[in-house]
């Protein structure tokens, strides 16, 4: 793939409104922004999804940052790779640390794309014409959530996702089932929930198109038991970060259905084999957000092309939660759907200025 160099730039947003999950509210979005050149001036864009503190996953966007420059760059440039698939064997000798590679596995698919001069959705396997979009709102307060759930209803989304936690679960949904019927509703707990096996089965009859991570991400076996007690399907999130955990969710029946990330799971072509074997073991897949910037949106927009997404994933509106995105053009959701971005690779492109005002750090590597 002739590569030449990257440069990595560490960002941080504030999001218009604060973003409430069981784990803690989020008001400032920090991130990195990877770029990869090819020694004809062609550059692929990726992204470090990783929060500020480790609250989500162990890592966080100090550590992939560390991760990316010592060690993941000197492993990419020590030799010549011809596919973005070598990239898994490549970074073999690093340990977990998903996020990370993540970040690089997507600048690589992007350039790898834009090299064949196609959408990346073609060079993964994409037939949907457009993605499903749902989105994620949570409040401490009904009344507004109520208020997030009506806009969201207005602006055409197909698919509610709500935050929940002990004492705070059968109330809110129950008053959302009420006021929306016709809308799908997806209970998101975080891995809330410990020996509350009662409060998630009474949520049983509300109807809710899945309940997401309701324990411990490890916690295989508690997920499968309480899926054999449930008619409400269980989803799994934070539990699946590599595809070993996805073969072990399937094999023990810890689920019907998959939250992909990108990010989580170490790249687009680990979750590309992660989705093939969800539809070989008739598990419904869905693309997961991660209050990301517009790379990873416009990656998560490529990957919901695949012909499994059937469920609408967490692909909002860039406006939703940005003034200004640091990509072009903005993701937008028209009626529950997204049409794909125009162009080769991912099909956007940096907003440079945009970039510059929320640039923290900047560093080069070079071959």
């Amino acid at each position: 793939m002739n590569l030449s160099n990257a440069v990595f730039s560490r960002i941080n947003m504030t999001l218009k409104t604060p973003f409430h999950t069981s784990l803690g509210t989020v008001t400032e979005r920090e991130g990195l922004v990877l770029e990869l050149f090819d020694g004809n001036g062609a550059c692929g864009l990726g992204e470090g999804v990783a929060f500020s503190s480790p609250w989500y996953t162990e890592e966080t966007v100090e550590t992939s940052l560390e991760m990316i420059r010592e060690h993941l760059l000197p492993l990419l440039f020590q030799e010549p790779i011809t596919h973005p698939e070598d990239l898994e064997k490549r970074f073999s000798s690093v340990r977990g640390n998903p996020m990370a590679k993540a970040a690089v596995d997507m600048a690589v698919w992007d350039l790898y794309a834009k090299q064949q001069g196609k959408p990346l959705s073609d060079c993964i396997g994409g037939t949907r014409s457009h993605a499903l979009a749902g989105v994620a709102i949570g409040s401490k307060n009904l009344d507004d959530l109520l208020n997030q759930a009506e806009q969201a209803q207005k602006q055409g989304y197909q698919r509610i996702k709500v935050k929940i936690r002990p004492g705070y679960d059968l109330v809110p949904l129950k008053a959302l089932k009420d006021r929306f019927p016709d809308i799908q509703i997806l209970a998101d707990a975080n891995s809330a929930y410990h020996g509350y096996t009662k409060d998630l089965l009474a949520l049983d009859d509300l109807g809710l198109q899945m309940i997401e991570q309701p324990f411990s991400p490890d916690d295989l076996a508690r997920h499968a038991a309480i899926q054999r007690e449930m008619n409400t399907p269980i989803c799994l999130d934070e539990s699946i970060n590599s595809y070993g955990a996805a073969v072990n969710a399937v094999e023990f029946k810890s689920c019907r259905v998959i939250n992909l990330k990108i990010g989580r799971v170490g790249g687009v072509t680990i979750a590309r084999r992660i989705h093939d074997l969800c539809m070989k073991h008739e598990i419904q897949v869905w693309c997961g957000g991660m209050l990301e910037f517009g790379i990873s949106r416009a990656h998560n927009v490529s990957l919901s092309l695949l012909p499994g997404f059937t469920i609408p994933g967490d692909l909002s509106a860039s406006n939703r939660y940005w003034t200004e995105d640091i990509t072009t053009p903005e993701l937008l959701v028209d009626k529950g759907l997204v049409e794909p971005f125009k162009g080769n690779g991912i099909g956007v492109k940096l907003n440079r200025r945009r970039l510059n005002e929320v640039t923290v750090e900047r560093f080069e590597y070079q071959k």
